[in-house]
């Protein structure tokens, strides 16, 4: 079984990879058959090409995460954080609530992020 150690690490893994806009190392983080629901109540996405495909919206995109709190049960984390982008005109913020399950080699299994546009802050720059 994986540790909550190795668990924590791979969610810091992840929000840095994020944060830097690195699809490839997202991707990397995923076991071959994870899936994806982002937000929650969205067609779920499967397979680390369809991975790759949801999360090159970032590539090289001009954000930062901050986590804000981490809970490990067993396989799964679940943790809050922020994602602040910014383009040339405005600034989203988002706080989702993120659920991941793990396998022993510390891939992500499963992703489901739970937020709504009710959650997202947009200011102009």
């Amino acid at each position: 079984m994986i540790s909550p150690d190795v668990i924590r690490s791979r969610v810091t893994d992840y929000l840095s990879a994020v944060a830097g806009g690195r699809t490839a190392d997202i991707t990397a983080l995923y076991a071959r058959g994870a899936t994806v629901e982002d937000p929650v109540g969205s067609e779920a996405r499967q397979g680390l090409a369809a991975i790759e495909q949801f999360y090159g919206a970032l590539q090289g995109a001009d954000c930062d995460t901050e986590l804000l709190r981490l809970r490990v049960a067993g396989d799964t984390a679940a943790f809050h954080f922020r994602v602040t982008t910014r383009t040339p005109d405005q600034t989203i913020t988002v706080e989702p609530i993120d659920v991941m399950t793990f396998d022993d080699d510390g891939k992500i299994t499963s992703m489901r992020a739970v937020w709504s546009p009710d959650d997202l802050t947009v200011e102009p720059r």
